[in-house]
């Protein structure tokens, strides 16, 4: 595995967030969950593709904190642009299981 600088890792910007909205992808190649996430007021909403639907619904969603890297450029994702990528990580079967703070912090705070 390369080795990269602390300087390497203070780029990427990843933030906590809300999901405020949720809704199936049925035109997603891969079955996803289209995502909106407030980041707080510096940042606002972002709208993000996710392939969670093994562990969670559009239901269980709304209202969860999410850590997502918030400075990736847009990805269009079928129909859908993407503006965030959120994290998680793989479960025993490889499905995503995503990353969230065990307590509620407040949001758009920077991992560090």
């Amino acid at each position: 595995m390369d080795e990269i600088s602390f300087d390497d890792f203070l780029k990427v910007d990843v933030r906590v967030g809300r999901v405020v909205r949720a809704e199936p992808y049925p035109e997603a190649r891969v079955p996803a969950i289209k995502m909106w996430v407030d980041f707080g007021p510096e940042l606002g909403e972002k709208k993000t593709s996710a392939q969670v639907t093994v562990h969670y619904t559009p239901e269980d969603l709304v209202g969860r904190q999410v850590m997502a890297v918030v400075n990736f450029p847009p990805r269009q994702i079928g129909k859908f642009m993407s503006e965030v990528l959120v994290l998680g990580f793989p479960d025993a079967d490889g499905a995503v299981v995503l990353a969230t703070p065990d307590v509620d912090v407040p949001l758009g705070g920077r991992l560090h």
